[in-house]
């Protein structure tokens, strides 16, 4: 799976972009789905029959995109200006090489020169509006035959194993999930499931929302990465979760409370497989449960995440054994739920 995750991350994808994802996932899916559709929002939805007809009972759903920059003005030098797409942290920018629109035109951000920057200037993260993006064009004329409006331009970050066992790269709290889906497609499954690869994650969720209501399933597993934040000078109560602990098992976040008897089915299965596995310590941000659960006339929902450092950077990093973890604990509930009436 390690390979498979190395290709997934090696593809830009930024929000409403992801198509050289979707294309990747749509060729390893279509060798094992007994159905294949692309809806309208360009989520990938591959049915596959089990041992047990159950029909669209099960969905499980990961994210395939990753945030950006969109390029909104060029100016009279040859810079581009730029808005996030998604939750961008501006103190990560200054320096990163980043790939521009479908002709993936190398750049790289820049800022004021640090001997121009004032006392005050210096105190405080640059706002958006202060970078650029840096392709090398001399004036508004050569920029713009290389790149348009609405370009969207994604981190230049192909990934690495630092160390054995350690991945390094953009989009793996979205792609791990991606990885361990497909991965999952290639078994003999007890049940039929349906799989959802969603896009538009990273801004708001739009993706999952318009899946979860074509689908309509009565149970959904959500899975995602959990920014870990175990690291010198953190807090015990705000560390989250921890790399090398196992899956994360998120109970609520900003966006969802998740299905009590589902959750206490998870921690169930991983106690007694003696799979590794971890609370999500904190109740911060949101993803594509919050719009699951809400579809249509609502959906019971749980989740199991990959903790990740970094999350929403050029390089994020995920340990092999989690990402194990989440496999072996989504392989499990798959199998207890297909027991069940």
């Amino acid at each position: 799976m390690k390979e498979l995750l190395r290709r997934l991350c090696s593809l830009p994808g930024v929000a409403s972009w992801e198509d050289q994802v979707r294309d990747c996932v749509m060729e390893v899916a279509g060798q094992y789905a007994t159905e294949l559709r692309l809806d309208a929002m360009g989520n990938v939805i591959a049915f596959k029959e089990g041992a047990r007809a159950t029909g669209s009972k099960l969905l499980l759903t990961a994210h395939m995109d990753e945030v950006g920059l969109m390029v909104r003005a060029i100016t009279d030098e040859g810079y581009l200006k730029f808005s996030a797409v998604g939750s961008v942290d501006r103190r990560v920018l200054l320096g990163k090489r980043m790939l521009v629109g479908p002709r993936q035109i190398p750049a790289v951000v820049g800022l004021k020169a640090y001997h121009l920057v004032s006392r005050d200037e210096e105190k405080n993260v640059p706002k958006l509006d202060d970078f650029y993006l840096d392709i090398g064009a001399k004036s508004r004329e050569e920029a713009a035959k290389l790149v348009v409006l609405g370009d969207v331009a994604a981190f230049d970050s192909p990934p690495e194993e630092p160390v054995p066992g350690l991945l390094k790269g953009r989009a793996l709290d979205g792609r791990i999930g991606c990885a361990v889906l497909l991965w999952l497609m290639r078994e003999e499954l007890p049940m039929d499931c349906t799989f959802v690869f969603t896009a538009q994650k990273e801004v708001g969720a739009r993706g999952a929302f318009g899946a979860a209501f074509s689908v309509k399933p009565e149970i959904a597993l959500v899975l995602e990465g959990a920014a870990a934040a175990d690291m010198a000078g953190v807090p015990a109560h705000k560390k989250a979760c921890a790399l090398g602990k196992g899956a994360v098992l998120p109970f609520m976040d900003k966006g969802v409370i998740v299905d009590r008897k589902l959750f206490e089915t998870l921690r169930s299965l991983a106690e007694e497989q003696h799979i590794p596995w971890q609370l999500r310590e904190d109740t911060t941000g949101t993803g594509d449960a919050m719009a699951v659960q809400r579809a249509a006339s609502g959906v019971r929902t749980a989740v199991i995440a990959a903790p990740v450092r970094y999350p929403r950077t050029p390089a994020t990093l995920a340990n092999a054994a989690d990402i194990e973890a989440v496999l072996k604990l989504t392989r499990a509930f798959i199998t207890q739920l297909s027991k069940e009436d």
